[in-house]
């Protein structure tokens, strides 16, 4: 379902198509802060009609895949940004659209106009990185050079099908080199694919760059992770406090729960992490200085509990939010938590289920990790790392033997000290702690 950003947005396909035989559509911004996005899927083909509410294509943000629709009718005339189109700027233009009926004869003319416009100049950043095209590419093994054509003067355009443009991008390919099979020229996947540079004429004083590794483009997602992070971390006093938390209740309620459930519905069964988040709630409502934003000129102490927990995806981290926590019973939670976990790994998260979040917990522990350190979230005070639950021997005076196993978890406050002093972490701790060796006080 397209976020109300989208549907926003994508209202600017006929407001000039009424004066117009023929308008352009630009890159829509699908959250406040989006200033490029990437072409997942056209869901229409050139020249074919579409009424409103109809999905027109998908656009990838740094945080998840969102459709697109139409609030009026119309005909997508042509398209410029192909399917698999990364980087392209909030209000460049994507497509040309018509009404119905219009003449489209002058839509691939339109079209060429926005190619022959000169691109943005890049930023500093970008300047310093070697493009993918700059990158070293191995020698081929064999002496015999491939045929090439001459390299395209600066600003023509190049013909070449959405998948052949994909796969250069992702391989470093200059397509300006590559000589095209297709109609009139124009380059395909298997031009692409069988495309190697040419052998150097001193190759024979050239050493081979190594090719044990794989050269990953950087995503927006990716992008966006780093640069937040290294914010946080270069710019939030994190400090760290660590203790250790008996499990046992906790373990065995769970194991009550389920059970109970027998084997009638699997996925509802409840986690550790579910127990987790409704202590982090509970402890919040007990020290609300923990759950509070650093805004520069305000602290902002928040009410509720929206708990951010962190799920890893195949393209980057993402912390979905799981609202007012401190209001629902555990299987709403864990109900609640398994299905934002999955819309996040298949990117279809709308930019309201992982923008905001008061507190985040992060979670290793299902990955044998005991240990670790999180960085925050800003503008959150603090991020919880949860470790792994193993049994460990403890001194017990009320055991015949002076000792006993228990089955211990090792968590990490981060907090950020200037909203977050450390006596107020500690007790924030301490209620946490509280709450899941005896878990009965935050059932009743």
């Amino acid at each position: 379902m397209a976020s109300s950003l989208a549907r926003i947005a994508a209202r600017s396909l006929h407001t000039s198509a009424r004066r117009h035989a023929l308008s352009r559509f630009a890159m829509p911004a699908m959250s406040p802060t989006m200033t490029e996005g990437g072409i997942a899927t056209w869901k229409k083909r050139e020249g074919e009609t579409f009424t409103a509410g109809d999905v027109l294509l998908e656009i990838e943000t740094d945080k998840a895949t969102i459709d697109v629709e139409a609030q009026d009718d119309g005909v997508l005339a042509k398209i410029i940004a192909p399917d698999g189109t990364k980087n392209v700027s909030v209000g460049s233009p994507i497509a040309i659209v018509a009404e119905e009926g219009d003449d489209l004869s002058g839509a691939a003319q339109m079209a060429s106009e926005v190619d022959s416009q000169p691109a943005p100049e890049p930023t500093p950043a970008a300047e310093e990185a070697p493009s993918l095209s700059e990158l070293p590419k191995p020698i081929p093994s064999e002496s015999k050079p491939q045929e090439t054509k001459p390299e395209l003067a600066k600003g023509e355009r190049i013909f070449a099908s959405p998948i052949a443009k994909k796969i250069a991008l992702e391989q470093g390919i200059p397509l300006s080199k590559v000589k095209g099979t297709g109609p009139e020229g124009r380059i395909i996947r298997e031009d692409v694919e069988k495309y190697q540079p040419p052998v150097s004429t001193s190759a024979a004083t050239v050493t081979a760059p190594s090719t044990d590794y794989i050269d990953i483009p950087v995503s927006n997602m990716r992008k966006v992770i780093g640069t937040r992070l290294t914010q946080s971390k270069q710019e939030v006093p994190h400090y760290y406090l660590t203790v250790e938390i008996n499990m046992d209740k906790v373990l065995k309620l769970r194991e009550v729960f389920n059970k109970t459930l027998g084997d009638k519905d699997k996925a509802a069964k409840l986690s550790v992490n579910d127990f987790v988040l409704k202590a982090v709630a509970c402890a919040l409502n007990d020290v609300p200085e923990a759950n509070s934003a650093w805004l520069g000129e305000v602290i902002r102490q928040y009410k509720k509990a929206d708990i951010s927990v962190a799920v890893a995806t195949p393209t980057g981290l993402i912390t979905p939010i799981v609202q007012d926590v401190g209001s629902k019973g555990l299987a709403t939670i864990s109900s609640e938590a398994k299905a934002l976990a999955k819309k996040a790994r298949d990117g279809k998260l709308v930019p309201q289920e992982y923008q905001g979040g008061t507190f985040t917990v992060s979670n290793l522990g299902m990955f044998e990790i005991d240990h670790f350190t999180a960085i925050i979230n800003p503008p959150q005070s603090c991020i919880l790392a949860v470790g792994t639950t193993k049994p460990v021997i403890i001194p017990a005076p009320e055991e015949e033997r002076g000792f006993k196993t228990a089955n211990i978890m090792k968590v990490t406050l981060s907090s950020d000290h200037r909203t977050v002093d450390g006596a107020v972490g500690a007790r924030w701790m301490t209620a946490f702690k509280g709450y899941l060796e005896n878990p009965l006080t935050f059932m009743l």
